[in-house]
């Protein structure tokens, strides 16, 4: 396991680019769709792995959910528990989560997996800690979006090529001041962990962008499926 990701060097950036609203991304394609999906699994008990600041526990809270954030970046972690003073913020991997077999009846991986070095072992934790019946709910960035960069230099004229999509390599990105390592996997990958663990596959959506907000990144969001989102139940 690789400590340096990047993401403690990072931390006051990402901050400052989220703010209390989270990205355009996060604001206008992700967002809406993930809590509405929780709104309909009358859920009690919820872990989001790889929290962050702590946005997204906060929203699942406020539906009523008790939740737990995982987070291993130690900068991110105390905004989290100055933003919610009263919430459960944990220092843990993804890939060795600290709670008992069946601890939680939905578990959340928003764009967390693609951080991760150790998914295998990610995965099955992910799995373990789900009561049966429980829900495992992925958004990540998608294995063609990881695989792929924009090419040509007038907007119109943009295409999107993808390449070297069947090897699974790390790569560092950078924008506003955040310089991260990512991985990409194939997407047959992610797909046969987690039909391994014996989750069923229960939704999956490539979501859009809502309209509202900056109609370059509202096209830009559009032309390419940048993000998955999917369901994955534990049998009863």
């Amino acid at each position: 396991m690789t400590d340096d990701n990047g993401w403690e060097a990072s931390a006051q950036a990402w901050i400052a680019t989220l703010g209390d609203r989270g990205d355009f991304a996060r604001e206008h394609v992700i967002d809406a769709p993930l809590l509405q999906r929780i709104q309909r699994g009358d859920f009690k008990r919820g872990l989001d792995i790889g929290c962050g600041e702590g946005r997204m526990c906060r929203a699942i809270q406020a539906m009523g959910i008790a939740t737990v954030g995982v987070e291993p970046t130690k900068a991110l972690r105390e905004v989290a528990i100055e933003r919610d003073p009263s919430g459960s913020y944990i220092d843990a991997r993804a890939e060795q989560l600290p709670f008992p077999d069946a601890s939680f009846d939905l578990v959340l991986c928003c764009l967390t997996l693609v951080d991760v070095d150790g998914i295998e072992d990610a995965i099955a934790e992910a799995a373990r800690v789900l009561v049966p019946g429980g829900a495992l709910l992925i958004v990540n960035l998608n294995s063609f979006a990881t695989a792929g960069s924009w090419l040509g230099s007038n907007k119109g004229q943009q295409r999107f090529v993808i390449d070297n999509y069947m090897r699974p390599h790390a790569e560092w990105v950078g924008w506003q001041g955040i310089y991260i390592r990512n991985w990409h996997r194939p997407m047959s990958l992610y797909m046969q962990l987690l039909l391994q663990t014996g989750l069923h596959l229960t939704h999956y959506d490539e979501p859009m962008p809502d309209g509202e907000g900056d109609p370059d990144k509202t096209a830009r969001y559009s032309r390419v499926p940048w993000f998955h989102m999917m369901e994955w139940r534990k049998p009863a």
